[in-house]
């Protein structure tokens, strides 16, 4: 059997790296609250956290994650974030204050519509409406 690494042990509370795997993990988002991630016996330390079906704990929700949902999911305003799917994967090449540490980066899930803001290409073949003079 494998014995945990240390890392594995800490804050368990919250989504690691090793359970959405470098593959990815599907998931809907359920909900975005504001949790206490401070360790037992530490101060309060509020930050944001996506919810999912999928899991039974929260994802911490970074500022860089946070972009890709805004991007990926075509809005700012998380209320439109609820029901929808998204990507979670281990990514290795994460860097914090100049190292490498690795982290759980978000991608478009594979049949998701591209997000709203993108504007829409009228069909080819089909301007039944109105007749063109040629």
């Amino acid at each position: 059997t494998n014995m945990p690494r240390v890392g594995d042990m800490k804050s368990s509370r919250f989504i690691k790296r090793n359970n959405v795997g470098e593959d990815g993990t599907l998931v809907t988002i359920t909900g975005v609250e504001e949790i206490d991630v401070a360790a037992e016996g530490q101060p309060t330390e509020m930050k944001w956290c996506l919810l999912f079906k999928e899991f039974d704990k929260p994802m911490v929700l970074n500022s860089t994650n946070a972009q890709l949902c805004e991007k990926f999911l075509g809005s700012d305003n998380t209320d439109d974030w609820l029901g929808r799917k998204v990507v979670v994967y281990d990514e290795p090449n994460v860097t914090m204050s100049g190292k490498l540490v690795g982290g759980i980066r978000i991608r478009r899930a594979p049949s998701a519509s591209p997000a709203k803001a993108r504007p829409v290409a009228p069909p080819a073949d089909d301007d039944t409406d109105e007749q063109i003079p040629f």
